[in-house]
């Protein structure tokens, strides 16, 4: 060990006529501790908030979803085998989409409808975690005197005052005639579903209806929007997208689901860097702490710092005396600051005894999402800013003059 370490070390156990020194050292170790752990656990919840609705909106929108140019798409059986081809597709759906005006006995609302196939596992297996009442099954069947079923978000069905089972009116304009007049086509349909996602914009207005039956509705017989697709893995979505866009060519488009959401990942990595801002201010304020600790040992150790002076110790081996011991003190205050973190954040997501409204953010208690580098970008931050604060209580002390402390 060299010895800077060894006194650096021994500086910490103070005698007892210094324990006043040792006293403000731990409360500046807690400080940082406090300010870690108050930093790793609000970007693990952060994180966790932004992980939620990511899987939310991403179960009931596309991943990834493909367009042609040239409208609407005919074949559309040759595309999905071209895109199950592309390594790194989960699976595959048509789909059409199109606005309408449903009604009930006891209320009105104007909807966009989403035609899928209910039969297809790899696009329905992520839509039953939300189902709150019904079934998608419901969807492929065919009941008397109705058009077929749908399934309605929670908030819409609310508003339209319907159940599983109840009967609905729904309205459209379409395109007919030589000189494509729009007209208007009325449907009968039963909810077969109810489905809750927690975000407010699909659960308001968001309908689903089997493929076959949203294109006789629509006036559109064999006809297709897009194709969606879901991936095995959301962290290739770019290479994946990229992969998409050289076996389809320039006549279709091939947008991902980073594109459809820019502005609320946007908004959210906007958030978390200013809660990573505040907090970091936080262990900043604990870490200059240090300078005051750090002053006072100076002073009381100027006699200490004239012997080592005089037996030969450069200013830059006493300067790293302090340093040392700043260091050992943030290091001290980070680790436990990550342990506490790591703990809290260990109990949040295992026992959720912190409850927050459903109504409003869609889950019943803190999410909380484990990222080992921010673990290690907090830890780097706490030990930088702690060995900022070493710089002028070392300098101040490499700059004591032997002679002058002997003659005092």
């Amino acid at each position: 060990m060299r010895y800077e370490l060894h006194i650096a070390a021994r500086y910490l156990r103070a005698r007892r006529r210094d324990a006043f020194i040792s006293v403000t050292t731990v409360f500046t170790a807690i400080g940082v501790m406090i300010g870690v752990a108050a930093l790793v656990v609000v970007l693990a919840v952060m994180g966790g908030f932004e992980r939620s609705l990511r899987q939310r909106i991403l179960t009931l929108t596309p991943q990834v979803e493909i367009l042609s140019y040239s409208g609407s798409i005919g074949d559309a059986s040759a595309l999905l085998a071209r895109a199950d081809a592309v390594p790194g597709v989960a699976g595959s759906d048509p789909f059409l989409v199109g606005q309408a005006m449903m009604s009930s006995p006891r209320g009105i609302s104007g909807v966009i409808v989403r035609g899928i196939d209910p039969r297809n596992a790899a696009i329905v297996g992520q839509l039953k975690r939300y189902i709150q009442s019904g079934s998608l099954a419901n969807l492929a069947q065919a009941p008397p005197a109705s058009d077929g079923e749908v399934a309605l978000g929670s908030t819409l069905a609310e508003k339209l005052k319907v159940g599983v089972g109840d009967p609905l009116t729904a309205v459209a304009p379409v395109a007919a005639g030589p000189d494509n007049e729009i007209a208007t086509r009325t449907g009968h349909f039963t909810v077969g579903a109810i489905f809750e996602s927690g975000v407010a914009f699909l659960d308001r207005d968001l309908a689903f209806m089997r493929l076959e039956n949203a294109q006789a509705f629509f006036g559109r017989p064999g006809k297709v929007d897009g194709i969606e697709l879901r991936l095995s893995n959301l962290d290739q979505t770019s290479a994946i997208t990229r992969r998409l866009s050289a076996a389809f060519g320039p006549g279709y488009r091939v947008s991902n689901w980073m594109e459809f959401n820019e502005s609320a990942a946007a908004g959210f990595e906007l958030l978390k860097r200013v809660y990573a801002l505040v907090l970091l201010l936080l262990i900043g304020v604990a870490a200059f702490n240090l300078v005051a600790t750090l002053i006072m040992v100076v002073m009381e150790k100027r006699k200490d710092i004239a012997v080592l002076m005089a037996m030969g110790a450069t200013r830059r081996e006493v300067r790293s005396i302090f340093v040392l011991k700043g260091l050992i003190v943030g290091a001290i205050g980070t680790i436990a600051g990550l342990m506490l973190g790591a703990a809290t954040c260990f109990a949040l997501g295992r026992y959720h005894f912190i409850h927050i409204q459903k109504e409003i953010y869609g889950i019943a208690t803190l999410p909380v999402a484990f990222q080992p580098l921010s673990y290690v970008v907090v830890a780097i931050a706490s030990m930088l800013l702690c060995w900022v604060a070493t710089f002028y209580p070392a300098r101040q002390a490499s700059r004591e003059m032997p002679v002058e402390i002997f003659r005092g």
